[in-house]
C-alpha cells in the first residue's frame, strides 16, 4: 500500500477520474445475465463500493465516468472472435442499447456531470473508445478503476491504462470476479505490479482533506 502522502498526490481531484466498469443492471443488477457475478459484486461490497466512490468523487469535484458494454439489437458490429463473445450471445438477459440492462445499477447514483460511454465491442472500456480523448481533455493523470469484471474487463482497462500513460489506481474492494477468491488473488499476483493498490476508505480519507474542486464545464 501507499504512504497517506503518496497516495493523497495521486488522487488529486485536479487530475484524477474515477472509472466504473460494467456496473449495469444487465451484469451487477437484480436481473443479471451473470448471477454468480452480481452475486458476488453485492455480497462481497464491492457494488456498496463503487457507490460511495462515486458519491465522494461528486463531493469532492472528481471527474466520474461509466463505462458501459452494450450490443445493437441487430448486433451490428460487434465482436465474435472469443468463446467469451460466443457464450454472451446465448445469454437469456442481452446487454442491448436502450433497454435497462444498460442503465447504471443501483445503488450507484448518476449525476449531470458524469460521463458514461458505451462500446459496442471488444473487452476493454479504453481500447477502441473515446475514454482515452476523454480522459486526456479532461486532464486526467490516475485513473481510479472500479467495477467488474476481475476476470475481464478490469485488469483490460488497467493495462490500456498504464501503456496508454496513466497511473492506474485500482481499489481492492470495489472491483470482483468469479470465483469471489480469484479477485484477491489477481490483485496480488497481477494488479499489483502495475497498479496503486488501496482501499475506499483510504481514497475517500484523501479526498475529504482536500477542499471541493469545482471542474469546468
Amino acid at each position: 500500500m501507499p504512504s497517506y502522502e503518496q497516495l493523497a498526490e495521486q488522487l488529486d481531484p485536479a487530475t484524477t477520474v474515477l472509472l466504473t466498469v460494467e456496473c449495469q443492471q444487465g451484469v451487477v443488477g437484480r436481473d443479471s445475465a451473470l448471477p454468480e457475478l452480481a452475486e458476488v459484486a453485492r455480497s462481497s461490497g464491492a457494488l456498496h463500493h463503487v457507490a460511495r466512490l462515486v458519491d465522494g468523487a461528486h463531493e469532492a469535484g472528481v471527474q466520474v465516468l461509466h463505462a458501459v458494454a452494450e450490443r445493437r439489437p441487430d448486433g451490428r458490429g460487434a465482436s465474435h472472435n472469443a468463446r467469451l463473445f460466443r457464450a454472451a450471445a446465448r445469454l437469456p438477459v442481452q446487454q442491448l442499447t436502450g433497454t435497462t440492462a444498460v442503465r447504471i445499477a443501483e445503488p450507484i447514483e448518476v449525476a449531470d456531470e458524469d460521463l458514461v460511454v458505451r462500446r459496442l465491442h471488444g473487452l476493454s472500456p479504453l481500447a477502441g473508445t473515446d475514454v482515452d480523448a476523454l480522459l486526456r481533455n479532461l486532464g486526467c493523470r490516475s485513473l481510479l478503476v472500479t467495477g467488474v469484471s476481475a476476470n475481464v474487463a478490469i485488469p483490460n482497462a488497467v493495462f490500456d491504462a498504464v501503456n496508454l500513460g496513466y497511473t492506474a489506481v485500482v481499489l481492492s474492494d470495489a472491483i470482483a470476479g468469479v470465483p469471489a477468491e480469484y479477485t484477491p488473488a489477481m490483485i496480488r499476483n497481477t494488479l499489483a505490479f502495475v497498479a496503486t493498490i488501496t482501499t475506499t476508505d483510504e481514497v475517500l480519507a484523501c479526498w475529504k482533506r482536500r477542499p471541493r474542486r469545482v471542474r469546468p464545464a
